[in-house]
């Protein structure tokens, strides 16, 4: 039986030898989490900012998802659904309720989650819009992210994503986000299925559209009968002060995509929803995963959902998003020097650095953070995503940006 790395050093060099260097970590070395809380491997404490890219908002081993996760573990895991399981519907009536969807289709990862909706858009193309065989479009907004599979990365505009991997999937064009006139454009082709959008574009520094945006996208793609598909994979499950971000405009997306904070950071969920004429396109055969819908998966999904609705999560994101973003904008008054802006919703936030993309200022300053006990990373270059667990209280969110503040105060590069 394997046991943990005695020093943070030896992990690093472990990871170094035999793993493949596709990620550049933070240099510190995690063995223990609960709630907001990190500790490395000698005992150092952490607050944790990044939850894990969003994955963690219910907080680390969270104690009721956690005993979910024992008890279905200790009965079932798998069964592939070549049968059937005695979680899978009650979790499928669960979380289609939850939402407001007649069908979810339950896979692992978030990036499979887009690209279930993207056959499913396709689809309903060919079946029921009547686009020509083959010619169906999606149209995706530059700066988007939603993982790395070859069709990931053919509908980017991040070079480090898609340099070298090509050739690249057809069928997909790419406009300015944020930009309506250049969506209306798009829809003027016929052989539109549909739009796929990040409410908030988190990987690309935590850029917020204007305000209104959503609902006119989605009213523009009613009117050319396109399917609206909401990438909330990182902007979900209260993230940004709602239970979807799309909450924030009463949107309801044609296509929903989840994932991340779906299992609370415990194990890989996603899930797709739709209503009956877009997800029963989908036949037996055409499309699935073998540990998609698992037992331990649904029994996971569903106590990490009921944990954000009794533990008043969207609501806690809410007002502390509001708290953390009055902060930081004290600190721009103080270093306008080195921090420009502030931006976000909930507690899905961004501070932008005074510098270029490729300057390693962020990444320095992420690095000072982490020696005053705060984790976060930067994204894009110059722009540090903060994105604190979901239960995190207002003491702890103010010991925080005490700790942001005095890195600020002290950092000189």
């Amino acid at each position: 039986m394997q046991t943990a790395v005695s020093t943070s050093q030896y992990a690093i060099e472990l990871e170094d030898r035999y793993g493949a260097h596709n990620y550049h970590p933070i240099p510190v070395v995690l063995s223990r989490g609960e709630g907001i809380h990190l500790w490395d491997t000698e005992g150092k404490h952490y607050f944790d900012f990044l939850s894990a890219y969003s994955a963690v908002n219910q907080g680390h081993c969270h104690p009721r998802i956690i005993s979910a996760l024992v008890e279905q573990a200790q009965r079932l895991t798998l069964t592939s659904r070549a049968f059937h399981n005695d979680q899978l519907g009650l979790y499928e009536k669960f979380v289609c309720e939850y939402f407001g969807y007649d069908k979810v289709l339950p896979m692992n990862t978030g990036v499979e989650g887009g690209e279930t909706a993207i056959k499913l858009c396709r689809k309903w193309a060919y079946e029921i819009k009547g686009v020509p065989k083959n010619q169906a479009k999606i149209i995706f907004a530059k700066g988007n992210f939603w993982g790395r599979t070859l069709s990931a990365i053919s509908s980017s505009t991040d070079p480090s994503s898609f340099e070298n991997f090509g050739p690249y999937m057809t069928g997909f064009e790419l406009i300015p986000y944020n930009d309506l006139e250049a969506l209306a454009k798009a829809l003027e082709d016929p052989n539109v299925a549909g739009v796929m959008l990040e409410p908030i574009q988190g990987e690309a520094g935590v850029v917020v559209p204007q305000e209104g945006y959503l609902r006119k996208v989605a009213e523009m793609c009613k009117a050319k009968r396109v399917l609206f598909i909401a990438d909330e994979v990182q902007t979900g499950i209260a993230r940004t002060g709602r239970r979807l971000a799309c909450d924030h405009e009463n949107v309801k997306p044609d296509i929903l995509i989840l994932g991340k904070a779906l299992s609370g950071g415990v194990l890989p969920v996603s899930a797709v929803l739709a209503d009956d004429e877009i997800m029963l396109r989908i036949r037996p055969g055409q499309h699935g995963s073998t540990y998609g819908g698992n037992p331990l998966a649904c029994a996971v999904a569903t106590a990490a959902l009921q944990v954000v609705t009794d533990e008043k999560l969207s609501e806690n994101a809410e007002k502390m998003g509001v708290l953390f973003r009055k902060r930081m904008q004290k600190l721009i008054e103080k270093r306008p020097d080195l921090v420009s802006l502030v931006r976000g919703k909930g507690l899905l936030n961004a501070i932008v650095i005074n510098d270029s993309e490729k300057s390693e200022k962020a990444w320095n300053f992420c690095l000072e953070l982490k020696e005053k006990g705060l984790l976060a990373k930067p994204t894009h270059g110059n722009i540090i995503r903060f994105a604190p667990p979901l239960v995190i209280n207002e003491d702890e969110l103010m010991e925080c940006c005490d700790i942001i503040e005095q890195t600020a105060e002290s950092f000189k590069q």
